[in-house]
């Protein structure tokens, strides 16, 4: 299970909205082995596309040497997807390399009828796709 406060869930959000119609994508940085998503790092889209997503290298670099220094990792990788539902494309999948985070997709399309928007999470581990619950939460306890 994915859990998340009120204010990194919409910051992810916001992001999802604000790049539409490209893809968003980003971070959540939290602290090693600890699980809980703490640090909110939207990432430039080098891809500007609506239908890929792609971080700068040179960023995501700099955000590894970042976490390194800070001793956080990837919780939570996130990105949009504008004209589908939430759900990891083969691409995603393939590009999933952090078997320890969980990937947020948000959907910016009304796909299914769910709403204008879905919130949804997965890990990724050796091309196998597992949906998780998200919990909300106003504080980490």
């Amino acid at each position: 299970m994915l859990t998340i406060t009120r204010d990194l869930y919409d910051r992810i959000v916001e992001h999802a909205r604000a790049d539409h119609p490209d893809e968003a994508c980003g971070v959540v940085a939290g602290p090693v082995g600890s699980g809980r998503p703490e640090r909110f790092v939207p990432m430039l889209n080098a891809a500007r596309s609506p239908t890929f997503y792609e971080f700068d290298s040179a960023d995501l670099l700099k955000l590894y040497r970042e976490m390194d220094d800070r001793d956080e990792e990837p919780v939570i990788i996130y990105h949009s997807h504008t004209a589908t539902e939430a759900y990891p494309s083969r691409t995603d999948i393939t590009y999933a390399n952090e078997p320890g985070a969980h990937y947020v997709l948000v959907s910016t399309a009304d796909a299914d009828a769910a709403g204008p928007f879905q919130f949804r999470s997965y890990t990724i581990v050796e091309g196998v796709v597992t949906e998780e619950d998200v919990k909300v939460v106003e504080t980490y306890a």
